[in-house]
């Protein structure tokens, strides 16, 4: 395999793939009755929709059903690693001896695999092109952490893991904003006001011209984002449920994943990424 068909292989595999995966998501997470669920899950505890061949029961409903969480969920790939690779293709049902660790190292391959994503996204952007072999060297060394053995990974200090590559994502958005800045005269100055983890839940923002912004971790709920110029903003971490996009501009937004999209609103004029799906339930 050539090096590109390899690097092919890695950024393709940063999606879930439940065909090949064990429900884990369906079990090892817990989850609590509220507008995301319609009844509480404990972790460890399979859905009382999971089915025998570990596909859900109810997924084309599952909105209707009122488990709209699980339509906004991703497990950037972890999913099939854990299964397929971690685990050798040996299931929890099979082997309910290995159930407990298997649920264990989920949530850690889950943050790795998201690591992944991020640190892919930002070794895109030529503007963080003077730290591309910063950031290379950590998604290597990020793969080499999601090839441990299990018990090696259930030791794993993620957190530790996920500081140290922030820095560099955090330098990548700082690099980016800065050039997009350049280009956008008088964008700067009207970004000041906002930060990392500002609370804007139910913000009036419609037309709000937010490029460049820090939003990195923002709490979006319910905001009003019709026809806002998300443009060249950092998204890493923003809580986007239920807020508003239709009609905004999220081309060239910074760190944007695919379930922060299909949490929000939109619709056919909300203008996204290419590396990004519209989601089947935005309007017209």
């Amino acid at each position: 395999m050539s090096a590109n068909q390899d690097n092919h292989h890695i950024y393709s595999s940063l999606q879930g793939d439940c065909e090949n995966c064990f429900g884990l998501c369906c079990v090892a997470l817990p989850f609590a009755a509220s507008s995301d669920f319609a009844m509480n899950k404990e972790a460890g505890k399979p859905c009382q929709n999971l089915r025998e061949d570990f596909r859900c029961g109810v997924h084309s409903s599952l909105r209707e059903r009122g488990f709209r969480g699980c339509t906004v969920y991703d497990c950037f790939g972890a999913g099939q690693k854990v299964s397929q690779m971690t685990f050798g293709g040996r299931d929890w049902r099979q082997e309910p001896g290995a159930a407990k660790q298997m649920f264990e190292v989920f949530p850690i391959m889950w943050q790795l695999h998201e690591l992944l994503w991020y640190l892919r996204e930002a070794l895109k952007l030529q503007p963080a092109a003077e730290i591309h072999e910063e950031l290379q060297k950590a998604f290597d060394e990020t793969m080499r952490l999601t090839q441990l053995e299990p018990e090696a990974l259930g030791k794993l200090d993620v957190a530790a893991h996920r500081a140290d590559v922030n820095v560099l994502l955090l330098r990548t958005s700082e690099l980016v904003r800065e050039e997009a800045q350049r280009q956008y005269k008088g964008v700067k100055g009207r970004q000041q006001k906002y930060g990392r983890g500002v609370d804007l839940i139910g913000a009036k923002l419609k037309g709000a011209d937010l490029r460049c912004a820090n939003l990195r971790g923002a709490y979006l709920i319910a905001a009003d984002l019709r026809g806002a110029d998300l443009r060249a903003a950092d998204l890493i971490g923003a809580d986007f449920r239920d807020a508003d996009l239709r009609g905004a501009d999220l081309t060239g937004s910074i760190f944007l994943t695919q379930p922060q999209l299909n949490a929000a609103k939109g619709d056919s004029h909300t203008k996204i990424p290419l590396s990004l799906e519209r989601p089947s339930h935005w309007s017209a």
